[in-house]
């Protein structure tokens, strides 16, 4: 007598499908977590980046200016370079090929988180210098705006006075009504400017010292 032999084939129970679903879920979760850590690492790497870029663009810069500062021998007893509020402003030569030493004012400012450098056009003549001074110290000039930093908290600074052999905060130095004229008072001599910039997210900040007149 001869048996037929059958086979039935086995599926997957409904524990079991519950079982790998729930472990599909557990690898799914662990892994976008660990896809968004790295996204937001990248992130804010990014941003650190951006900024510590910027910071690099107006350090050189302001050591540009700084190092071109105008002497006292080409602006008399005009103050050169005045700060505070948040606000740089100085007068720098202009070395061209093929043309005379001209001057030129320079102005940084901090509005809203934005630090910004305007300048003007280089002239020879003192009564333009004397007028674009002026609208740079009450921020009424036209003169193009170039950003240069954004996310920054604060911008302070502080310059070395020769004959007082310390430093002064920016701003203490000016004739009582600095607004009226780039002639003032005696102005003490400086030879020297600390720049201290606070980035927004950044836990100390970034202090940086110039000479002033060095070029």
């Amino acid at each position: 007598m001869r048996f037929k032999q059958t086979s039935k084939a086995r599926g997957f129970t409904l524990i079991e499908l519950l079982v790998a679903i729930t472990v599909l879920a557990i690898v799914a979760v662990l892994g976008w977590r660990g896809l968004d850590s790295i996204v937001r690492a990248r992130v804010g790497l990014t941003n650190e980046l951006e900024q510590t870029r910027g910071a690099q663009i107006f350090f050189a810069q302001l050591e540009n200016d700084s190092a071109h500062l105008a002497s006292p021998s080409l602006l008399g007893t005009r103050d050169s370079l005045r700060g505070g509020q948040q606000r740089l402003v100085m007068v720098r030569t202009v070395f061209e090929d093929n043309q005379p030493t001209r001057l030129q004012v320079v102005a940084y400012r901090l509005v809203n988180g934005e630090l910004s450098r305007r300048e003007s056009i280089p002239t020879r003549d003192l009564e333009t210098l004397d007028l674009d001074w002026q609208r740079a110290i009450n921020e009424t000039d036209a003169m193009p705006v170039v950003s240069l930093q954004k996310d920054v908290a604060s911008f302070e600074m502080r310059t070395w006075n020769s004959d007082e052999n310390s430093w002064r905060i920016a701003g203490t130095d000016v004739a009582p009504n600095p607004a009226t004229s780039l002639v003032s008072k005696p102005i003490p001599p400086k030879s020297g400017l600390e720049v201290s910039l606070q980035l927004n997210g950044r836990p100390a900040p970034l202090l940086k010292l110039f000479l002033l007149g060095a070029a």
